[in-house]
């Protein structure tokens, strides 16, 4: 049955406005494996951009999916001092939409989530989602094809997490840390859920929710496009028309999508900018806009009864139900109150269902000057959540 994924949805969504330019493809119209991809990753990958030009051990690591798909993940195993990689707790950094890995490493290495917990004794592995620059790879399927571009939150959490857990699992033996959104439970130690989403029908963001109410999603998919590129002329064709609309200033897109961020440097926004946003599937897209507009948490739906029982075995999309995560799992909860994508309103209906949370298990840090980008960019984000961070994984 559709609905018997034991983890919830919980999307830590981090957005960027277009800006127009082109995206380097990392795969050709051939279907690639594994050893392709880590041949690609080890010039072109985030290893050898990001983290070894700091000075910083990586590794290219890929896995592939039980539908196929095939992800890079990167794995930082000691901090820039060196040492044995030994037996030190994993922790897995989960990127939202239209991002990747790198949203983890834009800040200075004093700054930065990643290189911090290395720093401070950990396993760090950086997970990429598929459709994003260097997980296109595909067992069977080219990003050149429709069908490679058939899947949403659903597929994201109910293979590509799944995928990802096992893998840190099986290759350091110990149960995760994790950061992101959503939960694979049992083989987690604890997880951070940083400006987490799950109901999105207050949100404030007059971009995202006039791009819902819009339909622009649709729109493109009625046209034949199945990957949604926020830097591609269609998606950007969109977004300026709803620029013009009343009440949204795209002089600054980021803050027009995520609220007006309090900390961010703005040589950070260009680094951002320089490797962000990415591509997703116009699939996907859609099934956000529904969880706006219907202000629900249901899979994928099919806008047609018949074709919801194809995939279901009942009229209506089955509803994720955020009171499985477990009361005894260690959960370290942080939201801002500026933030437009992750509405104040919002996470409190979230907070409704930890309500039976293990009191000694759940960590909530409220920040009132944060914003969505803030949690990953901000220049005080080392003090203000991310030694708190991990002193919560210390004591797990």
């Amino acid at each position: 049955m559709a609905n018997s994924c034991l983890f919830s949805i919980i999307v830590f969504v981090l957005v960027c406005g277009s800006v127009v330019g082109t995206r380097t493809n990392v795969f050709s119209a051939e279907s690639h494996d594994d050893e392709t991809a880590l041949e690609t990753a080890a010039t072109d990958g985030i290893c050898a951009s990001m983290v070894e030009t700091q000075n910083y051990a990586c590794e290219e690591h890929t896995v592939t999916t039980e539908d196929g798909y095939i992800l890079s993940m990167q794995r930082i195993p000691s901090g820039r001092s060196g040492g044995t990689p030994g037996n030190k707790p994993p922790v897995l950094l989960q990127h939202g939409l239209l991002m990747d890995a790198i949203t983890w490493l834009l800040l200075p290495p004093e700054q930065s989530l990643a290189f911090l917990l290395a720093d401070n004794g950990y396993d760090v592995w950086l997970a990429n989602t598929r459709g994003t620059k260097y997980s296109l790879g595909h067992v069977s399927l080219s990003p050149n094809d429709s069908a490679y571009w058939l899947w949403s939150w659903d597929e994201l959490a109910a293979y590509d997490l799944p995928a990802t857990f096992q893998y840190v699992h099986d290759q350091t033996g110990q149960k995760l840390h994790y950061v992101g959104h959503s939960l694979l439970v049992n083989l987690l130690r604890s997880a951070a859920l940083l400006s987490p989403i799950a109901y999105v029908g207050q949100l404030t963001s007059p971009l995202a929710r006039y791009a819902a109410e819009d339909f622009l999603a649709e729109t493109l998919y009625w046209l034949g496009v199945d990957e949604f590129d926020p830097r591609g002329e269609a998606v950007v064709n969109l977004l300026k028309d709803i620029c013009n609309k009343p009440g949204v200033d795209c002089t600054n897109l980021l803050n027009s999508f995520t609220g007006k961020n309090c900390c961010l440097n703005s040589s950070i926004v260009d680094v951002f900018l320089d490797h962000e946003p990415q591509a997703t599937a116009t699939k996907n897209m859609i099934h956000i806009s529904q969880m706006i507009r219907d202000r629900t948490i249901t899979m994928y739906n099919y806008e047609d009864e018949e074709e919801n029982r194809k995939h279901y075995g009942q009229p209506n999309p089955p509803v994720y139900n955020m009171t499985n995560i477990p009361n005894d799992l260690p959960l370290f909860l942080g939201y801002g109150g500026a933030d437009a994508l992750s509405d104040v309103n919002d996470v409190k209906l979230l907070l409704d269902s930890l309500k039976d949370h293990d009191g000694d298990k759940l960590v909530i840090q409220y920040r009132e000057d944060y914003a969505h980008a803030d949690y990953v960019m901000g220049d005080n984000a080392k003090q203000l959540v991310y030694h708190p961070l991990m002193a919560f994984f210390k004591l797990q």
